[in-house]
């Protein structure tokens, strides 16, 4: 999702057919950063991944490989993706990456998680950049219409992830992992899973709103929207986890549908202009 994401953010940076090359050594660049912050995850939960059933199969927990070859694998995925991206991309995508793999990798797995209950919102950031990371791949620097698509994913974060954190609710308690169903409760969880369904909803029409996209993207993202809107009003009523791991697993399929909205919206937009 993280290497899609960034894909459409190229594509939607330009009327004209995206450069090869760019396109091919940013999703690369990117891809590797992502794989990075994700086996810095990785390392420092090691232990509680032991604790969760979720994480339990990964390979720390498994002992199939050691905490040093993990760091020196972390590492190695690093300077790649900077070298990748540094000389072969352009320089502000590579800065724009290295933090959000710092964001994700050590800021929120390393100090957000464990310290508050918004930690998914806050922490949500650096999960929101791969879009905007792909505009600038292609593009060479920040343009306001990618960052409609920073706010869209760190929109979805929230409820995509809190449906997930109901299910799982008390490996995380045993784990002593403060998320908000932990620390608030079931029922103030779903009720901020509605509030932020709604904001994204606001927000997914923006890219309508200010010109950036045509009505093929906004049927896409009323209707998609309005069934996410329809999961998140009936676990109000339907406390099952049964429903709630629905949620989240039409969070994924909501994401991915919207950007491929995006992208053929773009293209049918660029032949009718030209």
């Amino acid at each position: 999702m993280i290497v899609f994401t960034a894909m459409v953010g190229m594509f939607l940076s330009t009327p004209a057919m995206v450069p090869v090359d760019a396109f091919l050594f940013g999703s690369i660049g990117i891809g590797l950063a992502a794989a990075s912050a994700a086996a810095i995850n990785h390392i420092v939960d090691e232990k509680i991944d032991s604790i969760m059933a979720r994480t339990s199969g990964r390979p720390l927990p498994k002992g199939k490989l050691s905490i040093q070859a993990a760091i020196i694998f972390a590492i190695c995925l690093c300077l790649l993706s900077m070298l990748v991206l540094g000389l072969l991309v352009n320089v502000l995508t590579a800065v724009l990456t290295l933090v959000s793999l710092i964001g994700y990798g050590f800021i929120y797995s390393m100090y957000l998680k464990r310290a508050t209950p918004l930690n998914i919102v806050i922490g949500g950031a650096a999960g929101a950049a791969p879009p905007m990371l792909g505009w600038t791949a292609i593009s060479g620097s920040l343009d306001p219409n990618s960052l409609l698509l920073f706010l869209i994913i760190f929109a979805w974060t929230p409820p995509h992830f809190w449906a997930l954190a109901i299910c799982r609710r008390n490996e995380y308690a045993k784990a002593n992992v403060p998320m908000l169903p932990v620390t608030h409760g079931v029922e103030f969880t779903r009720l901020h899973i509605l509030l932020y369904t709604v904001i994204l909803f606001v927000i997914s029409l923006l890219p309508y709103i200010f010109w950036m996209s045509g009505l093929t993207y906004l049927f896409g993202a009323v209707v998609l929207g309005g069934w996410f809107l329809f999961y998140a009003i009936k676990m109000q009523k339907d406390h099952s986890d049964l429903l709630a791991m629905q949620t989240f697993s039409y969070s994924i399929v909501y994401l991915l549908a919207l950007f491929a909205f995006l992208l053929v919206d773009h293209y049918i937009l660029t032949l009718v202009q030209t």
